[in-house]
């Protein structure tokens, strides 16, 4: 039997849709060697370090393991590494006994050469399944010989995301075994200045509560989580680990100024993130899901979380229920405010919801984007408000116009950009890619919510990222013949608590400085920010190369491009389509980001037999490559979606 070496962790922004899945794995079939030992099987697993830098929020995180073979025979040793569906791997290498196995971006065609080439030689190949919440799992073992070792290295970049008012890097910590050498290191750099810093674990107890060390001043903040032996076990003599449960750091900066304007080596990146504005108004539509298919748990959860969000609505909001079956049903005929009587009412309303019949949803997406429009025509609703639609759904439209595309160019059509739809598929039934394109294509975003204990939490959370917008419409605008390759830089909201963040490219060599100007809608007026940034300023703010990693801008500019030309790859079709994949093809390969575009293979070197791994990152509900290595050192590489 294979002697597994399961490692996983993640760094992410929590958003309020409940917690992760499960990252750091278990090691099973321990046995305790000595005091500084655990082996399993004959695998010893003595070292393991998450190494962060942070940069502007731009994270470069570097996880480094080692392993050794004690046994008196070949023994398998799996790495297995959950990582953030929004983070790109950039690079990942495997030594064994000092031989070095290099991970190489390639265009995916390129690289399903290269794996059927091996594959044609007699090595074997599989498939596994994406699935799962916020993370994909990137996978490698390896079958060390006796006495052997083994060093497994990868790298992940990630632009961490602001929500309501931190950055927040997540750990599920549950490795279930003593490692001899566990680290977790993160620095931070801010050229902002740091303003809060926390650290935590669910797991802490006072005898692990000295193995965290956080401090910050200035611009530079650090947290390290280093537990001895005797601090991870659970009692003096056993071999059982205290590391169970969830590890934390948030932080924020400070914010003299709504707006950070950095400039560095020709590169450009604004943030934005105002404070103390007044939460505009909004209205909001909730079109609900109610087939036969939501009996039971998930009609449940639906009930929970809206009489939850019944709570949080503001007294200025204006709100309506439509529910969708076979037969389209209204709570009102009209949008109503968010009254004393009007929640109670609603309410009453909510807990009678039940299922019935099949799934038509066109009706019932209509029927919101027609209410809404009729708000604004007579005058219901006031002018300067924001407003949004949430539909929930679990099934595939069957009643009425069925027809996906049909169904994207009436919907579009009806809401002509005027507000966003934010779709939500409920469990694994759903066309999640259809509801994806129909959110995106009318300015809001789809998300997945599984049909798990906290569903209910998944759904209020949702709500709770939208639902304090501050500001509408934000542009942000730069001068024409200073700066190009923009991305994207109109916003239809901005949420309390969240930030915006533009890149670009610098075309002017000489510049000195560089003025943008913000204008949106707040809640009273009309506003407009000024920002300015100075290269000189940026350059003395950055001198503590220590905390920093490379080209940050050009590697963050690069990062947001691709993700966007990904994006509206999604809603493209005919030319478009290929311009914008050609685009993220050449930005991935360039900057050697493994993307639903490209691959990374693994190769042996050139002394060794000409064979080869394939790493994907898939889209999700997709089937990738396993490739299996069957002559001397057995190497499994795969990437799937969790």
């Amino acid at each position: 039997m294979a002697n597994h070496f399961l490692f996983c962790i993640v760094f992410i922004l929590i958003p309020a849709l409940g917690t992760s899945d499960s990252i750091l794995s278990q090691f099973r079939n321990i046995k305790k060697r000595n005091a500084d030992d655990v082996i399993i099987n004959g695998i010893e697993i003595y070292s393991i370090k998450i190494d962060c830098k942070v940069t502007s929020r731009f994270a470069h995180n570097v996880i480094t393991s080692r392993a050794v073979n004690r046994a008196n025979m070949s023994k398998e040793v799996i790495f297995d590494v959950d990582l953030p569906k929004t983070a790109f791997i950039t690079n990942f290498t495997m030594t064994v006994d000092g031989v070095t196995y290099p991970g190489n971006i390639k265009e995916k065609e390129a690289a399903k050469k290269q794996y059927e080439k091996a594959v044609s030689k007699g090595q074997t190949a599989g498939l596994v399944k994406a699935s799962g919440r916020k993370t994909e799992k990137f996978t490698v073992s390896v079958n060390i010989a006796a006495a052997s070792k083994v060093t497994f290295e990868l790298t992940y970049e990630e632009l961490l995301k602001r929500q309501f008012g931190k950055y927040e890097m997540f750990i599920k910590v549950k490795p279930k075994q003593l490692v001899k050498n566990f680290e977790v290191q993160v620095n931070i750099f801010e050229p902002q200045g740091i303003r809060e810093l926390e650290a935590e674990g669910t797991f802490i107890t006072n005898d692990l509560s000295d193995a965290i060390k956080k401090s910050f001043s200035g611009k530079k903040g650090q947290v390290s989580f280093k537990p001895t032996l005797n601090q991870q076990r659970t009692c003096a003599n056993c071999s059982t680990s205290l590391l169970d449960g969830d590890f934390t750091i948030k932080y924020d900066v400070e914010r003299g100024s709504p707006n950070d304007l950095q400039i560095v080596n020709g590169y450009f990146v604004h943030f934005f993130a105002p404070t103390n504005l007044q939460n505009l108004p909004k209205n909001v539509i909730f079109v609900i899901d109610i087939s036969g298919s939501m009996s039971g748990r998930e009609i449940q959860q639906t009930r929970e979380a809206l009489l939850k969000i019944l709570d949080d609505i503001k007294g200025d909001d204006y709100f309506n229920f439509i529910l969708f079956g076979s037969v389209i049903y209204t709570w009102k005929d009209i949008l109503v405010k968010a009254t004393a009587e009007n929640l109670e009412e609603a309410r009453k309303f909510v807990r009678a919801i039940d299922t019935e019949g099949a799934t038509n949803l066109h009706g019932g997406l209509m029927r919101g984007i027609e209410m809404l429009n009729t708000a604004y025509e007579k005058n219901i609703v006031p002018q300067r408000s924001t407003s949004i639609i949430i539909m929930l759904t679990d099934g595939q439209p069957n009643v009425g116009i069925s027809d996906p595309q049909q169904i994207q160019e009436s919907v579009k059509k009806a809401i002509k950009e005027k507000y966003p739809l934010y779709n939500l598929g409920f469990g694994y039934g759903v066309d999640y890619n259809f509801l994806e394109k129909l959110a995106l294509e009318n300015k809001g975003l789809a998300r997945r919510i599984y049909p798990d204990s906290d569903s209910a939490i998944q759904l209020q959370g949702f709500y709770d990222e939208v639902s304090n917008p501050m500001l509408s419409d934000v542009e942000l605008n730069y001068p024409e013949n200073s700066v190009s390759d923009l991305t994207n830089n109109n916003f239809k909201h901005l949420y309390d608590g969240s930030e915006i963040v533009v890149a670009g490219r610098i075309v002017d060599n000489d510049l000195n400085s560089l003025t943008a100007d913000v204008k949106a809608q707040g809640a009273d007026n009309d506003v407009t920010f000024i920002a300015q940034g100075d290269v000189k300023e940026t350059t003395e703010a950055l001198q503590e190369q220590e905390y920093i990693f490379g080209d940050y801008t050009e590697r963050l500019w690069a990062y947001l491009t691709i993700q966007q030309l990904l994006e509206k790859r999604i809603t493209a079709t005919g030319e478009e389509k290929e311009k914008l994949t050609a685009k993220a093809l050449e930005l991935s390969l360039k900057y050697k980001f493994v993307t639903p575009l490209t691959s990374m293979v693994v190769t042996k070197p050139e002394d060794y037999d000409n064979q080869a791994g394939l790493a994907d990152k898939p889209i999700e509900g997709t089937d990738i490559f396993i490739a299996c290595f069957t002559k001397g050192s057995q190497i499994t590489i795969w990437l799937s979606l969790k």
